[in-house]
């Protein structure tokens, strides 16, 4: 990573291009880090110090061109800047590293294995998250983490614990905005899957449900029971007319 305190008259966000102009060539590009992102505003809703860019440049050098990852994540920066957003993310201006960068592959490699991977590790990207949905013999996920400014894998096996995150990041099948297949997914510790707002908001009106049977239940037993008072009541009276009859003051009994 570049020292940018001896740099002089060093451009800002407003200076630099916002995008590359280049555009996805798979619409999975754009679905698995907006449902990431999405999940992470529910987990840390909470929370204002972080951020996660979708197709956003991260501007590294002054003298080249922004790198573009699918995804990434920052830690320890505002969540929103001010009411504009951002236009990009500026190394020099945001004084802090992504800690995580995700690229899903498409039919074609575009460099995810050589230059954007030598890029980040150069920058100090901590994790580095390959989503290959096109293998079938090989792992689809790869996670890397920095070790002695190097890549090393650190597994390929879903989920993956993130230590620096406090997070997994891992492979499961589900349904999101009608599509069912593979998706990314955060983990907790214990390897559990957190929900995404549609499956919390599906889950929300099922326990409602839940909740309006159960009372429907209680009200249900609460109708049987007096019922059944009500025909202990029929039964006593008709036996105490059938006592008067037979001339048998039933109060005597």
């Amino acid at each position: 990573m570049l020292d940018y305190s001896q740099l002089q008259n060093l451009p800002t966000a407003e200076d630099l291009p916002d995008s590359d102009d280049t555009p996805v060539d798979n619409e999975l590009q754009e679905l698995i880090p907006h449902l990431l992102r999405s999940i992470l505003a529910l987990i840390w809703s909470d929370r204002w110090d972080w951020y996660f860019g979708i197709d956003m440049g991260i501007y590294y050098d002054p003298n080249q061109s922004a790198i573009v990852p699918d995804g990434f994540l920052s830690l320890g920066v505002p969540r929103v800047k001010d009411e504009n957003l951002r236009l990009s993310y500026v190394l020099w201006e945001e004084e802090n590293v992504p800690i995580l960068a995700l690229e899903v592959i498409s039919q074609t490699s575009n460099q995810e294995y050589t230059k954007k991977k030598e890029i980040y590790q150069t920058i100090g990207i901590q994790y580095y998250v390959i989503y290959n949905p096109q293998r079938k013999r090989k792992p689809r996920l790869e996670v890397y983490s920095l070790e002695n400014q190097e890549y090393v894998l650190l597994g390929n096996q879903s989920p993956v614990w993130l230590e620096a995150i406090g997070l997994g990041i891992g492979l499961d099948r589900g349904t999101d905005q009608g599509v069912t297949r593979e998706w990314l997914y955060w983990y907790d510790k214990n390897g559990e899957r957190f929900l995404t707002p549609e499956e919390r908001s599906r889950q929300a009106e099922f326990q409602k449900q839940q909740a309006e049977f159960q009372k429907q239940q209680v009200e249900f037993q609460k109708q049987q029971a007096e019922f059944q008072k009500q025909q202990a009541e029929t039964k006593a009276e008709r036996y105490a007319r059938r006592l008067r009859e037979l001339g048998i003051d039933p109060e005597s009994l």
